[in-house]
């Protein structure tokens, strides 16, 4: 337990950034999760409002500094790799 009333502060600060972060990498992962459903299922439109919205969640998140900007970018780099390969399998 902290013992000073700047240490009390920054713990409680800790807490309510830590829950922030989890909130928001939480719906990330959510959204890449969708992304990844829709393009199994060889739904098209689907998966492609998905992986903008995907995107735009990545974006934010290496914005923040919660994920670097390289794994945004390999994310979203896989995740519409992943749906034009379904794409073209299904036509």
């Amino acid at each position: 337990m902290p013992n000073t009333e700047s240490a009390k502060k920054a713990l409680r600060q800790s807490k309510k950034r830590r829950l922030h972060n989890r909130s928001i990498t939480s719906t990330l992962r959510t959204a890449i999760k969708k992304v990844r459903a829709a393009a199994d299922l060889g739904d098209q439109a689907t998966a492609q409002e998905a992986l903008r919205t995907a995107t735009k969640k990545l974006d934010q998140a290496a914005t923040k500094h919660l994920i670097h900007k390289n794994s945004a970018a390999r994310t979203k780099s896989r995740l519409s790799k992943l749906i034009k390969k379904k794409s073209a399998a299904t036509t």
